[in-house]
């Protein structure tokens, strides 16, 4: 982990647009054992980088979350888990609602399946 995401993670939080609840580290040592990361100086420059981040912990994640993650994880590699509040939605969700509006379905989609779709579209 480079730590070169995390900025542009500080800028979402910093510009209103999201909330973190969570964020937890974890790696997967080469014996295949899991353990939990904690938040370091990721530049080197002796200031703890994400102390932004400090006590985000809404008790959402889980050790099935951590399990989860780790089947996903080559050993000797380490992941990122986030839960986060997209803070924009709100007062639109909220609007909509209002004018009789009703959520009938929600989902992600995966960014590879997005840009398989976009680049099909462009052939």
């Amino acid at each position: 982990m480079t730590g070169e995401g995390f900025p542009l993670l500080v800028d979402l939080v910093d510009r209103g647009l999201i909330r973190i609840l969570d964020l937890l580290f974890v790696r997967k040592d080469e014996d295949g054992s899991v353990t939990g990361l904690e938040i370091a100086d990721l530049t080197g420059d002796g200031e703890l980088d994400l102390s932004v981040f400090e006590g985000a912990s809404s008790g959402l994640l889980g050790q099935d979350d951590i399990d989860e993650a780790a089947t996903a994880l080559e050993p000797g590699s380490s992941a990122g888990i986030v839960v986060y509040e997209n803070r924009w939605a709100a007062p639109f969700s909220a609007a909509l609602r209002r004018s009789g509006a009703r959520l009938v379905a929600s989902g992600r989609i995966p960014v590879p399946d997005l840009v398989a779709a976009l680049d099909a579209a462009e052939a």
